[in-house]
């Protein structure tokens, strides 16, 4: 998920092979890794720019999250599944869909096993129901696979409609599956079956306009996500600088562009993630090594992006990749690639400012992506180049983190799901 361009029909991707090179240097537009000195930055936060005004008083507390954020899930106890993304068509990759749990507490993973007969599951998503299980197959011809977790069965891929697709999230009603295909700069939508397998497709958007940024030769959708209140679907598109609102047909299965929030040129958009009280939006900016604010109506699903902060890391090339909430909405962690490591931020203002806290070494080599467990207790960390996933603990009441031993071994690591 890095932003490069799809490539040979062996099923590698420019993007795919730049993460396993360690330490090349790239022209700014394609996504690689280079060292900083690892210091924390001290760049003040900024509200989202034409941001609407923050909750009033009585829908704040100290943490700064709003009274309509979700309340974390009941801490878990015991093992608890975790499913592992990687590519199967390299050196040095995997041979599936890695199984494993971990230990609620301590975070301990151990494996369980693998699911074959699922190409290049570079991202996995679940569906609401926990019993199906869905995967990317990022390749020249993508497509999208569903597995049944019970008993591990694969349920059948279906062509996602364009190349090397980088992202996919289920729709709240569990009825339509979105991906987002990064090679061609297009976004799809899949109906889901009763049984959880995956129809025909009911929707291909190409983002057609506007023009690339620079160092960009096409559109490159990254993610495609819903909105918390379930009203629309936003996709991120790296190559247009641009994120696009969706009203999503749920009868039919189709998207109707209701809205674009444009980027400074060549920011590189490449992940959104919401606060959970549902107004504000987080925006990771690949390229230009920043993060973003944004303000979201959920009525018009219109986003407004702020002004572009630090990531702490210093001076260098970077490329950050996504950034997770805690789900009491109070802190909030950016991975970054370059820098090897976690940014830390406080959560203020009901959602509209982030204040930047600290960075933390990673434990690893080019963090592709990050999840935390439903609880927010724990967070996972996929080292793409160290082939490994590292798990940190999450201090419930400071945001800090602290590392949980040793990373575990998965080949290529470049997706954790936690359930």
């Amino acid at each position: 998920m890095t932003s490069e361009a799809a490539g040979d029909r062996g099923g590698w991707s420019r993007r795919r092979v730049l993460g396993l090179l360690a330490g090349a240097a790239v022209p700014a537009s394609l996504a690689g890794c280079a060292g900083s000195d690892g210091t924390a930055g001290t760049t003040p936060s900024s509200p989202a720019r034409n941001a609407p005004t923050a909750p009033p008083a009585e829908a704040r507390t100290e943490a700064g999250a709003t009274s309509e954020a979700a309340s974390p899930s009941p801490a878990a106890t015991g093992p608890q599944p975790l499913y592992l993304g990687t590519y199967t068509s390299g050196a040095g990759g995997g041979t599936g869909i890695g199984v494993a749990t971990y230990d609620a507490r301590s975070g301990r993973i151990a494996g369980k096993g693998t699911i074959t007969g699922v190409d290049d599951p570079s991202y996995l998503a679940v569906h609401p129901d926990g019993r199906t299980l869905y995967a990317v197959n990022e390749r020249a011809e993508g497509g999208v696979t569903a597995v049944r977790l019970s008993d591990r069965k694969v349920l059948g891929s279906r062509s996602s409609g364009g190349e090397a697709p980088a992202h996919l999230s289920v729709h709240p009603s569990g009825r339509w599956l979105l991906s987002a295909n990064y090679g061609s700069g297009s976004v799809a939508v899949h109906p889901v079956e009763d049984s959880g397998a995956l129809g025909e497709l009911t929707d291909l958007v190409v983002h057609s306009s506007p023009a690339p940024g620079p160092g960009q030769e096409g559109p490159h959708a990254h993610q495609i996500v819903t909105s918390p209140d379930g009203g629309h679907v936003l996709a991120v598109d790296l190559g247009t600088d641009t994120v696009y609102t969706y009203r999503l047909d749920e009868s039919r299965g189709t998207l109707t562009e209701v809205s674009r929030a444009r980027t400074r040129s060549g920011a590189g958009p490449r992940h959104l993630t919401f606060h959970p009280g549902g107004r504000y939006a987080y925006l990771a900016n690949e390229v230009d090594n920043t993060v973003v604010v944004c303000a979201y109506d959920p009525d018009s699903g219109r986003l407004t992006p702020g002004d572009p902060q630090s990531t702490g890391t210093g001076p260098g090339t970077n490329y950050p990749a996504q950034l997770v909430v805690t789900p009491n909405g109070s802190y909030a962690y950016l991975a970054n690639r370059g820098h090897d490591s976690l940014t830390r931020y406080a959560v203020e203002a009901g959602g509209a400012r982030l204040k930047l806290l600290d960075t933390v070494p990673v434990g690893g080599d080019f963090p592709r992506q990050i999840a935390l467990s439903p609880d927010g207790r724990l967070l996972f960390a996929a080292l793409q180049r160290s082939s490994a996933v590292s798990v940190f603990q999450v201090d419930a009441e400071t945001g800090g983190l602290r590392r949980a031993g040793e990373p575990f071994a998965s080949p290529v690591a470049v997706c954790a799901l936690p359930l």
